[in-house]
């Protein structure tokens, strides 16, 4: 059933940071932008966004990353920036870790998020409007941690992403029905949350 997809370890290997991006343009603007013709290139972190990095790596609290993997929209790619330069790592691109396409409302307003989320409550499926399905998202963003878990072990691996995935990631390995996915608590910008391995 595709509406809930199983954490894949009982024993993790490996410890994620999973990181959303700092307060960008596009929130600025309240607009969506979730498509990579417009997202790689532009709408990157608004000024508050460049704060709240500083402020996140000068306040840091969490393990120490080893491995820095982010989606390559600019917002995400200027994110993991700040923190790869604070632990003198380099990035690598994930293209899986990428926004949930909105289908045609991209460059609409932001409040038309809510008539997506309305629809996802009923199916993890579906794809109205064009838009990607939760489903999708999740098996995308879930087989991202899978092959980090098979190949290495004891790192502490920061994975910069957007807002939809990641609480519908962190839904998925909950092992709670997809369908729930806006009843994780949101993820603000530039907030970091810990799974996987505990120690």
């Amino acid at each position: 059933m595709s509406n809930t997809l199983q954490a894949p370890y009982d024993h993790w290997r490996n410890r994620y940071l999973l990181i959303r991006h700092g307060h960008s343009q596009a929130n600025q603007q309240g607009v969506i932008v979730s498509s990579p013709e417009r997202g790689v290139a532009e709408f990157g972190l608004s000024e508050l966004g460049e704060q709240q990095l500083a402020q996140r790596v000068a306040d840091w609290q969490w393990p120490t990353p080893t491995l820095v993997v982010h989606s390559d929209f600019l917002r995400t790619t200027q994110t993991a920036a700040h923190i790869a330069t604070a632990f003198g790592l380099t990035p690598s691109v994930e293209t899986r870790l990428r926004e949930r396409h909105f289908g045609e409302f991209e460059g609409q307003s932001d409040d038309r998020y809510a008539s997506i989320w309305a629809l996802d409550a009923e199916d993890a499926d579906h794809q109205h409007h064009g838009v990607e399905a939760v489903s999708s998202v999740a098996g995308r963003m879930q087989a991202v941690i899978a092959e980090w878990e098979q190949k290495a072990s004891g790192e502490t691996i920061v994975l910069v992403s957007h807002g939809d995935p990641l609480q519908i990631l962190l839904t998925a390995l909950a092992g709670k029905v997809l369908t729930a996915h806006r009843e994780q608590t949101p993820l603000a910008p530039a907030s970091i949350t810990l799974y996987g391995r505990s120690v």
